[in-house]
């Protein structure tokens, strides 16, 4: 027991022992623990409050970015707007220039003018705004010759509103020294349109005429020199062209042969004599198909003497094209003032026809119309359909009918059979009828003939042999015909006869009424005769 005692003694003491230092461990463990923790914790959240810092800049600068970019954005658009508006404020500024009648003031808020332009929009050629409103001064205005809405942008032009030509500005239209050079050409200058060549191209086309002025100040400077050209203006192609004045593009020439005026008689241009004293050449080239001038080339100013000056006038249109009453064509079309690309009907060489119109093209580019079809169009509906009601014997004489269903466009006379037709154009007619054959041995035959203006164009025929009583036979026809107006069809018996005893035609005898083959008919209406225009040839009738 002692024993035990002291071993429970002992167990105590060292187990007591141990306990204290492993919970004095723990604790300084723990300690050391909680200060890492802590001291990691302070780093995070410093770590944390730098990187919010950070994305709070971020944040920051993304915004202010975006802002930017809006607001430049923004700023575009806002200068893009201010300019579109001002460009329509100075369109309609240009157009103030005179009040209206009744007005005492002209401005943008209260003008019948701007009104109608605002309405309207940009006209296509000067003369438009001169018809549209004949108070406007001369001055710049803006025009669209190749539509609104489509095409190149418009153009800003010099309108004269006494004659109401459109005149298109360049960068040659002071005089210009071409300097010394010998080769033919070997000065040229490029012309620089306020216009694109699409927009004069439509200025042209829209216009009666269009000319252009060339004038040439020379000192022993000729455009031709032993019949080689040193000078020649270049046409809206490209092409060069050697004639100064007129539309003959065939011969070089200049106004003052044209007026047999030249100081050489010899020469076809003033420049061209050899004479070494300044000259001239002026005139008006007025071929609108070739204008307007692109280049200027000259040559043969090598001399100290020799000297050129040119001066170009302004590209000028002016009038209208004339136009076919009904249009005929896309370009009809186009230069009364249509704009949407589609399908349209006009007048062809004889009837109406389909077309489709791309008015994003101007007249002569290629796709600008495409031929669709014809068009069944009718200034009147002719047609019509008659009967008879007894029998008919006469030869050689127009069938008349006594009922008639339908006579519309009346073209059919029913008293004499006779169907005159209203209208040029393509016909169709139909007859059928049913002949009635006597009691006869030998052969019986009954022919109706279609007749146009009195000459045979069908025929209906039936036969037969030993007929009896009260046999028939029906017999038809078809035809159809291209008629002028007035033109005249009818049917009419030509041969009725039976052959009696096989005699031959010159020994023929005619046989009673009653023996005779005969076109059938009662109340019940076996004879048939009917027709319609199917086309009518439109061109003349319009």
């Amino acid at each position: 027991m002692a024993l035990m005692a002291l071993l429970v003694v002992v167990c105590l003491t060292s187990c007591s022992t141990a306990s204290a230092i492993t919970l004095q461990d723990l604790n300084k463990n723990f300690v050391k623990f909680k200060e890492a923790v802590t001291a990691k914790e302070i780093k995070l959240e410093a770590k944390v409050t730098e990187l919010e810092t950070k994305l709070l800049r971020l944040e920051g600068l993304v915004e202010r970015n975006l802002i930017s970019l809006i607001k430049e954005d923004f700023a575009t658009k806002m200068v893009q707007l201010e300019n579109n508006v001002s460009q329509q404020k100075e369109m309609l500024i240009a157009l103030q220039t005179k009040e209206p009648a009744d007005r005492t003031t002209f401005d943008l808020d209260n003008s019948e003018n701007a009104y109608f332009f605002a309405k309207r929009g940009i006209l296509r050629t000067c003369q438009e705004i001169r018809a549209a409103i004949p108070s406007l001064s001369s001055g710049m205005y803006w025009i669209d010759p190749d539509g609104q809405g489509v095409g190149d942008d418009p153009i800003y032009v010099y309108c004269n509103m006494t004659t109401g030509s459109s005149s298109v500005t360049h960068d040659s239209e002071s005089p210009i020294d071409v300097g010394h050079c010998a080769e033919p050409g070997c000065y040229s200058r490029t012309i620089n349109y306020n216009a694109t060549s699409k927009q004069m191209i439509a200025l042209a086309e829209l216009s009666g005429k269009c000319q252009q002025s060339i004038t040439y100040d020379c000192t022993y400077a000729p455009f031709e020199f032993n019949n080689v050209p040193f000078g020649w203006w270049s046409d809206r192609h490209g092409n060069p062209q050697y004639f100064w004045a007129g539309s003959n593009a065939s011969a070089h020439t200049c106004q003052c042969s044209i007026d047999q005026s030249c100081v050489d008689a010899t020469a076809k241009c003033n420049c061209d004599s050899t004479s070494p004293m300044q000259l001239t050449d002026q005139g008006f080239v007025t071929d609108k198909k070739v204008l307007p001038v692109t280049r200027l080339s000259f040559g043969r100013t090598q001399f100290e003497i020799s000297s050129g000056v040119h001066t170009l006038g302004r590209f000028e249109c002016f009038g209208q094209a004339k136009s076919a009453g009904i249009p005929t064509s896309c370009e009809d079309l186009w230069r009364i003032g249509h704009s949407l690309n589609g399908l349209y009907s006009i007048k062809g060489p004889a009837m109406m026809e389909i077309i489709f119109c791309d008015f994003t093209k101007l007249p002569g580019d290629a796709g600008f119309q495409r031929w669709v079809g014809y068009a069944d169009v009718k200034s009147t509906h002719v047609y019509f359909y008659v009967q008879r009601s007894q029998r008919f014997t006469t030869v050689n004489a127009s069938i008349p009918f006594d009922v008639a269903t339908l006579n519309v466009g009346n073209g059919m006379n029913v008293t004499t059979g006779i169907f005159t037709a209203p209208r040029a154009g393509t016909y169709f007619f139909c007859f059928t009828g049913l002949a009635e054959f006597p009691t006869f041995p030998y052969l019986s035959y009954l022919g109706i003939d279609l007749y146009w203006n009195g000459n045979l164009t069908g025929r209906a025929f039936v036969e037969d042999v030993n007929t009896v009583a009260g046999q028939y036979s029906p017999l038809s026809l078809q035809s159809t015909l291209h008629m002028q107006q007035g033109d005249q069809v009818w049917l009419q018996i030509d041969t009725l006869f039976p052959l009696v005893g096989g005699r031959p035609a010159g020994r023929q005898k005619r046989m009673p009424p009653a023996k005779r083959v005969v076109l059938f008919d009662d109340s019940r209406h076996f004879t048939h005769f009917t027709g319609w225009m199917l086309e009518e040839e439109i061109s003349r009738s319009l």
